[in-house]
C-alpha cells in the first residue's frame, strides 16, 4: 500500500508570523497535533507540535513580554521530516521509528499534500487492512 492511499489529504499550516496561542487555537479547532509553517512558495520551512506549543504556553505567564514578540518561527522545528506520496507505508512507519517522529509531511511532485502518522498506520493494522510482516 503506498502512502498516499492511507494519508490524511490536506495539510494544516500556519504562517512563521503567528502567535503560539493563535497557533494551539487553530491546531485545537482543526484537531491536529502538529502543525507545518510553509514559505510563500508552499515549501516546508518548519513544523510545530502540540508539545512544542505546550512546553511554551506553560512557561509563560500574562505578564512577560516575551509573550508579546515571541512567533511560531522562534519556537518550530526546522528539521521537517518528509515522505513521498508513492513511497510504501511501510517506507514511512520505518522513517518514524528512526528518526523518532509521530507524523510524515507527504509530498508529491515536491509539494505537501497530505499528513501520515503513526496513529493512521495501527488503525490501519487495528483494521487488518495492513498486516505487520
Amino acid at each position: 500500500m503506498e502512502v498516499k492511499e492511507a494519508m490524511n489529504q490536506g495539510v494544516i499550516t500556519v504562517d512563521p508570523e503567528i502567535r503560539p496561542l493563535e497557533a494551539f487555537e487553530k491546531m485545537y479547532k482543526e484537531g491536529v497535533r502538529r502543525l507545518f509553517v510553509l514559505d510563500s512558495n508552499g515549501n516546508p520551512k518548519g513544523v510545530v507540535s502540540y508539545s512544542d506549543l505546550i512546553g511554551v504556553l506553560g512557561s509563560l505567564r500574562p505578564t512577560n513580554k516575551e509573550i508579546a514578540t515571541l512567533k511560531i518561527s522562534d519556537i518550530m522545528s526546522e528539521d521537517v521530516m518528509t515522505i513521498d506520496a508513492n513511497n510504501g507505508i511501510e517506507d514511512a512507519a520505518n522513517l518514524m521509528v528512526r528518526a523518532d517522529v509521530s507524523g510524515l509531511l507527504v509530498l508529491e511532485n515536491e509539494k505537501p499534500v497530505g499528513v501520515i502518522t503513526k496513529t493512521d498506520i495501527c488503525r490501519m493494522v487495528a483494521a487488518e487492512l495492513l498486516v505487520p510482516i
